[in-house]
């Protein structure tokens, strides 16, 4: 009950410490997802939204939440906004599958380096969000590290693009909709389920088991894909119900971070020696941007 209370108290800090559980969870999603990279993405994407649909149903009804799961359909547009948003990370997940297992783990890191700007832009332009001195220079900062990115890579990857596109705009939806972070992932894999279904009953016709098909070692590490799946989007949506755009968009630096380190350190994934100055760049990019959130913090104290 005390921590509900500080959480009230301070929504500011509790929406960092939603946002640095978020990032720290997906930082380690390419060590867990490689072990499932025998299994085509898309079956692994209908379970991770089969279980983790199963998972927040037992969370809501453990809470009694499904009070207001209904008042959610007696809001259309609400409806509507959470389908979007189903859409929009479901697309992000099967990319993001489809890069572990194609070893394509550093494009997909890029990708979410990248997030972070988009998130930036979308709330300038949609949510009329406004930065101060010392954010700008962060900005800056990571501009000028995804600048160095793109000369050492040459190109932007079409999955990095993705990526960042997918979960920027995800992030904008979800915050627009004033929905419990339990009740919106709940309709969220609810919303994926009938598209996991039919991709089910295709495959059945030709003799493969979408669901229950795989060993036990398989099964297992799928049905753990639907709960780590939906613990990191329970404690994102909470932190963008606290924090503005632009902060949680410098937040996520943290995941595309770990997620680099593993493709090159544990993957080995070939590193080019220029891409260490982009890490300098975003690390004294969040320094001063986490500077500048401190500053903040203590004002509104």
């Amino acid at each position: 009950m005390w921590q509900d209370a500080a959480m009230r108290a301070n929504p500011h800090l509790a929406g960092i410490g939603f946002g640095l559980l978020a990032y720290g969870i997906w930082g380690f999603f390419p060590l867990f997802f490689h072990q499932l990279a025998h299994v085509s993405p898309m079956d692994v994407l209908s379970n991770r939204a089969l279980w983790g649909c199963v998972f927040v149903g037992l969370l809501l009804a453990l809470r009694r939440g499904w009070g207001r799961v209904a008042g959610v359909f007696r809001t259309p547009r609400h409806l509507a906004m959470l389908a979007l948003a189903a859409l929009l990370v479901g697309s992000n997940w099967l990319v993001f599958l489809w890069a572990v297992a194609n070893q394509q783990v550093v494009a997909s890191s890029l990708g979410y380096f990248l997030t972070p700007l988009v998130n930036v832009l979308l709330g300038l332009v949609v949510l009329k969000e406004r930065l101060n001195r010392l954010e700008w220079i962060a900005v800056g900062f990571a501009l000028a590290a995804i600048a160095n990115e793109i000369m050492t890579l040459g190109s932007l990857p079409w999955v990095s693009l993705f990526l960042a596109a997918t979960f920027g705009t995800y992030g904008l939806v979800r915050k627009q909709v004033p929905v419990d972070a339990l009740s919106g992932l709940w309709l969220e894999t609810l919303v994926m389920l009938p598209i996991c279904g039919l991709y089910a009953l295709w495959q059945a016709q030709n003799g493969h088991q979408v669901f229950g098909g795989h060993g036990l070692s398989t099964e297992t590490l799928l049905i753990g894909a639907g709960i780590i799946t939906a613990l990191p989007l329970i404690a994102f949506a909470a932190a963008t119900q606290r924090l503005d755009l632009a902060t949680v968009g410098m937040l996520m630096y943290i995941n595309p971070t770990l997620q680099f380190l593993t493709a090159v350190w544990i993957f080995g994934e070939p590193m080019q020696s220029e891409r260490l100055i982009s890490f300098a760049l975003i690390w004294l990019g969040l320094f001063v941007f986490s500077w500048s959130m401190w500053g903040k913090y203590r004002a509104r104290g």
